[in-house]
């Protein structure tokens, strides 16, 4: 038999992690023999952000480019290339940070490193809804509702 977590939360307070309550369950005699995470959306969006676009300006050294620097409300400003023709001053976007996991809706997941892209440090990425498993769509970068109202492009 497969019981919930969030179910079991719904009819009782507990105060453990499913591992602790695992352990207390199988001490009094019901079994646990695998704990599944279950996520909506794969990779359950660890390590994606919301952030601000600050500047957006063409790439240097490549024509479908733009380098933008990216307020994720840290010190410092993120500069990350980005490819969508849809990047914009103003919006508010989702933003991978270097060392999270992106799972996009085809292909195998992969780790956001801060790298080098023609010649201009990038550190993280500006995503898109089929990147980060939200949908299907390659058209651009997410972005936000409350971004919609502030499109200065560049």
């Amino acid at each position: 038999m497969n019981i919930s977590y969030k179910w079991l939360n719904d009819h009782i307070d507990i105060d453990k992690k499913p591992e602790e309550l695992s352990l207390i369950l199988t001490n009094v005699g019901l079994e646990v023999e695998v704990l599944d995470v279950v996520q909506s959306i794969p990779g359950g969006l660890e390590g994606l952000v919301i952030g601000e676009v600050k500047s957006c300006n063409q790439h240097p050294n490549a024509d479908k480019l733009k380098v933008t620097t990216v307020d994720i409300g840290q010190a410092d400003l993120l500069h990350i290339v980005c490819g969508a023709p849809n990047v914009a001053v103003g919006q508010k976007v989702i933003v991978a940070t270097v060392g999270s996991t992106v799972h996009p809706v085809s292909g195998e997941p992969f780790k956001i490193n801060k790298s080098k892209i023609r010649g201009e440090v990038s550190e993280g990425m500006l995503c898109g809804e089929d990147e980060v498993g939200l949908g299907t769509s390659h058209a651009g970068i997410v972005e936000t509702a409350i971004g919609r109202n502030c499109r200065n492009t560049c």
